[in-house]
């Protein structure tokens, strides 16, 4: 492992080099995974009457170290944080309402859990990592004799315990019986360093874990994970069976709130699943107790008996149903006071295709995801050295259930109304499927913008990913009259989200002609996207809400021209017509299957849309006799509202449709027009 500290880029101030520290740790993965981790640093400070007072500097609880700023650094008086460690014990709760009273601002954030361990050491520095390395020593059966074998006496050793009062005394104890020694490993969760400086602490804890490193990786040469005499399946194949089983997948974790699921199939879980110990493995448990509260104690590891749709799907419903069985067993032979947590797994692994990820969103995807990769090189550094060995049964029950550790679920905010679900739009690379796809990420769905602009698409979902987050938004080219991008699209859809729960089906073209010289190839192209193009997408939507089972909503975006046709819109309208009337026999057949289907009436909008192209405008202008500049103002003018309908207007209407408000509409038209007489919905 690499020492990347650079004095230049530390900074001068005690707080500048901890947050440079605390950076630095948290952006190698080999350390930090996603808010694990911690760091400290004593301070010369003054208290309200500006007397002198040692402070000490903490990260605070749920804060992550590779973006943590010095606001995310609370500060705790040092002399009543020492003067607890005399008491003979203390719970957690009485512990929390300590650092309470210990902190100098009580608005700052909660103070981490391990406070009491970083004051009771006496280095004004502290580091502490969940570092790879570390665990694949601490994680394997013969434990303390491992870790005694790679770093020999120059660390102290303790073992597992929570964190918390019982664990700091513990830890300084070690260290004021060892002075000389560099650093802590406690077993089954991590390292501890210290030094005069940031600088110092963390060359240590890079040495410590440089060491086991090399160790590991020269056992790991001569022994560890044997691989199986695997025959890898092509990876288009694996991808087209992998999108095929996912919605099915997906409902079936679904039970108890939806879920985003993550696809991964790179190397190293490939070749993890190939190994013949593997379903032994993944059953021993967690890294560290860290990892809990993202990826349960096991994942779910499926095999079925042949890797074909209908054979992984009936494993898979075998499969979870004894996991969440067996879960609920787990929990009442420990439970005391705690609610079931949602016993569904968070990691899902099936030889030959690779590793799904569940969760709320598609950050809590990548986490466990992460973590997961982590943990096989543990697994195989442990392997290597001795065998894997993790927590027992009841610690790890401790550590997933631990009150301050649930406590971070709590800081995350209420969700929005279409939090956990998935929305495909088509023709959204600008104008009115843009602003839709913009509206339903700002309530929280995740959406696929699919358009012929694969650039034009791409930008949007950028957009959105920027203002929403990372994994909220991606794109991808989609020709609604073209069956096998349609099968492509869909599948990267399942592939990426592991499913969908919208529709928004907008993409559409607009020829100006009087049916007298229209030509066969307009009218086709016509009837082919506003028509058919409609029938594709949602043929294949069906299959997916079908295969979930969990319901869904389709949004058909038609026009004002289905109850009023315009004069020289012939194949416009009557294209459209097949698409309401397209959208209603989907209501009648869905219904049974909890699957809405409903419309919206747009008119005149004329921002970034497509239709209203410069032959389209000039041609309606002439029509009504004004001038082109003059085409908007005449729309506005004629409805009874006299307004100007935009396609954020629009993106509103979509959004109730979509959303669970709308949950006893179907077969609805909705105008969006501002009032067009001659369009009312009869």
């Amino acid at each position: 492992m690499k020492n990347r500290w650079n004095d230049p880029d530390a900074g001068s101030s005690p707080i500048e080099q901890l947050v440079y520290m605390s950076r630095l740790m948290g952006q190698d993965e080999g350390l930090v995974l996603w808010g694990g981790g911690n760091s400290s640093f004593k301070v010369d400070g003054q208290d309200l009457l500006g007397r002198p007072i040692q402070l000490m500097l903490i990260k605070g609880s749920g804060s992550d170290m590779k973006s943590v700023q010095a606001r995310d650094f609370p500060a705790v008086r040092l002399e009543e944080i020492r003067a607890s460690f005399t008491r003979a014990d203390m719970t957690d709760d009485d512990m929390v309402a300590y650092l309470a009273r210990c902190m100098v601002d009580p608005a700052a954030p909660r103070p981490s859990i391990e406070t009491l361990l970083h004051g009771y050491l006496e280095a004004p520095a502290v580091a502490h990592s969940h570092a790879d390395a570390i665990l694949a020593l601490t994680n394997t059966r013969a434990g303390v004799a491992t870790v005694r074998r790679v770093l020999g006496e120059s660390v102290a050793i303790v073992a597992y315990r929570r964190p918390g009062f019982l664990l700091a005394k513990e830890v300084a104890l070690a260290v004021q019986n060892n002075p000389a020694v560099r650093g802590v490993v406690l077993m089954n969760h991590g390292l501890l360093t210290w030094g005069d400086t940031a600088r110092e602490a963390y060359s240590r804890h890079i040495d410590l874990v440089s060491e086991a490193e090399e160790f590991t990786l020269a056992e790991s040469a001569t022994r560890g994970l044997t691989p199986a005499a695997a025959s890898r399946l092509d990876e288009s194949v694996r991808r087209s069976i992998a999108a095929q089983i996912a919605p099915a997948l997906r409902g079936a974790l679904s039970a108890r709130g939806r879920k985003i699921l993550r696809y991964d199939d790179s190397a190293d879980i490939l070749c993890f699943l190939d190994e013949p110990q593997t379903r032994d493995l993944v059953q021993i448990g967690p890294a560290t107790p860290d990892h809990l509260l993202n990826t349960k104690r096991r994942p779910l590891y499926v095999k079925p008996v042949k890797l074909t749709g209908d054979s992984i799907v009936a494993a898979i419903r075998e499969g979870l149903d004894q996991y969440i069985k067996d879960y609920v067993e787990y929990y009442e032979r420990h439970r005391d006071q705690e609610p079931l947590l949602d016993p569904a797994p968070r990691v899902v692994l099936i030889p030959g295709l690779g590793m799904w990820t569940a969760g709320p969103d598609m950050r809590a995807c990548v986490i466990p995801a992460d973590i997961y990769h982590h943990t096989i090189g543990v697994i195989g550094g442990a392997e290597a050295l001795d065998h894997y060995a993790s927590l027992s049964e009841k610690d790890a029950f401790d550590a997933e259930y631990w009150p301050l550790e649930l406590y971070k679920l709590t800081l995350a905010p209420p969700e929005r109304q279409l939090a956990r679900q998935v929305a495909l739009v088509t023709g959204a690379a600008q104008g009115l499927g843009a602003a839709i796809a913009k509206r339903l990420a700002l309530e929280g769905a995740h959406v696929v913008v699919t358009d012929l602009n694969e650039t034009g698409a791409a930008a949007v979902a950028s957009e959105i990913a920027s203002t929403n987050g990372p994994g909220r938004a991606v794109a991808t080219r989609l020709d609604v009259t073209d069956e096998e991008s349609v099968r492509a699209a869909y599948e990267f859809a399942r592939l990426t989200y592991g499913g969908l729960d919208i529709l928004v089906s907008n993409a559409g073209v607009a020829h100006v002609s009087p049916i007298e010289s229209l030509s066969l190839d307009l009218w086709e192209k016509s009837l082919a996207v506003n028509a058919t193009g409609h029938f594709l997408v949602a043929r294949e939507t069906i299959h997916a809400f079908k295969e979930q089972g969990l319901g869904g909503a389709m949004v058909f975006v038609a026009t004002k021209n289905v109850t009023a046709p315009g004069k020289d819109f012939g194949a416009y309208s009557a294209a459209k017509a097949a698409e309401a009337q397209l959208a209603r026999v989907l209501a009648i057949e869905g219904g049974e299957y909890g699957i809405r289907a409903n419309m919206v009436n747009p008119d005149a909008i004329f921002e970034g849309s497509g239709l209203w192209s410069d032959e389209v405008r000039r041609d309606r202008a002439a029509a009504h006799g004004i001038a082109e500049q003059e085409l908007e103002d005449f729309y506005r003018q004629r409805n009874l509202l006299r307004a100007r309908v935009t396609a954020e207007d629009v993106a509103e209407a979509v959004l109730w449709l979509a959303s669970d408000r709308s949950s006893k509409t179907t077969g609805a038209m909705i105008p969006v027009d501002a009032g067009v007489r001659e369009a009312f919905p009869r």
